[in-house]
Formats: C-alpha cells, structure tokens, sequence
C-alpha cells in the first residue's frame, strides 16, 4: 500500500539514489588509484585529499569486532526507510531526494564494507574525522529529509486553515 499523497514509481528517490552510489563508488575508486593509503595526496588550504581506512564505526570510534553494530545498523536503516516511506506525508521531491541521498551514500559505505572490510575514507579538513562523499550525502539527506518534514508538518495546519477561510 503506497502512502497518502505519493503518486506511482519514486524516480526522484531513484535517481538521488543511484547517482549519489555512483559518484561515491567511482570518487572511491579514483583514490584508492591515485592515492596511496596512509599518503596524502592533493592539499588546498585546509583541504586535503589522503586514503584512510575505516575499519571501524562511523568516524572509527570502534574499531575490530565492529561487525555485531554493523549488522544491527543495517537492521536499523532498513526499519527506518521502511518507516520512513510508509509514513509518508513528505513524499515530494525535497524529501525523495534527501531520503535518495540518505540511501546512496549508505549504500556506498556498505558495499565498502563488505567488498573491502573498511570504509574508504579521504576527505581531511583537520578539525574533524576524515569522511568520504557518501557520509556527506547522509549528512545532507538527512538536513533535507528533516527541512521536508518540517515544511509538511508546520505549515500544513496554516494552509488548511486559510484554505478554509480562518486565520
């Protein structure tokens, strides 16, 4: 059963998705190439670009024995786009493309995980962990899933409320 107000096939979730996998993968693909793990490779300002891998959680706060969490968070994304596609008010393009960038940039990190037993990581800012473009993409479908949300659940009482004439 599709959710109230989404109409046939998500292309913009498809497409957000498969683009976001794609740039991932071949940015991945590019550094393992081109930059030895362990070296740096370009430097601008406080950018640089270095291979690290992850072998651990999110950011390597564990590192080994981190397969139990692993499996758990697959579990918990999959129960959450679950969630989140059936709940679903937000089901416009704002929200099918941060929810697309959600799943393409976790999908770019388990592929990692399992094709190489670590997460490729090379974005260096200095002040925070080094990341990778699918960590980004989470980060900003998140910002547009909650913004999508948000437009939905504030602003629908008001609508309402003019299209019936109060207020």
């Amino acid at each position: 059963m599709q959710a109230k107000g989404r109409k046939g096939f998500p292309l913009t979730l498809a497409v957000a998705s498969l683009a976001t996998l794609a740039i991932d993968q071949a940015s991945k693909a590019m550094v393992r190439v081109f930059i030895p793990q362990g070296k740096e490779g370009v430097s601008i300002s406080f950018l640089r670009l270095r291979q690290v891998r992850n072998p651990g959680t999110a950011f390597g706060i564990i590192q080994g024995r981190s397969w139990p969490l692993f499996l758990a968070s697959i579990a918990v994304f999959a129960v959450l786009l679950l969630v989140l596609w059936r709940w679903g008010k937000p089901g416009g393009a704002l929200f099918q493309t941060g929810l697309g960038l959600i799943i393409g940039g976790a999908a770019g990190n388990i592929i990692d995980r399992i094709a190489l037993g670590a997460v490729v990581d090379f974005i260096d800012v200095g002040f925070w962990p080094v990341f990778n473009l699918a960590d980004t993409a989470i980060v900003i479908g998140l910002g547009l899933v909650l913004l999508a949300v948000a437009r939905e659940g504030m602003f629908e009482g008001e609508g309402k409320a003019r299209r019936d004439g109060v207020g």
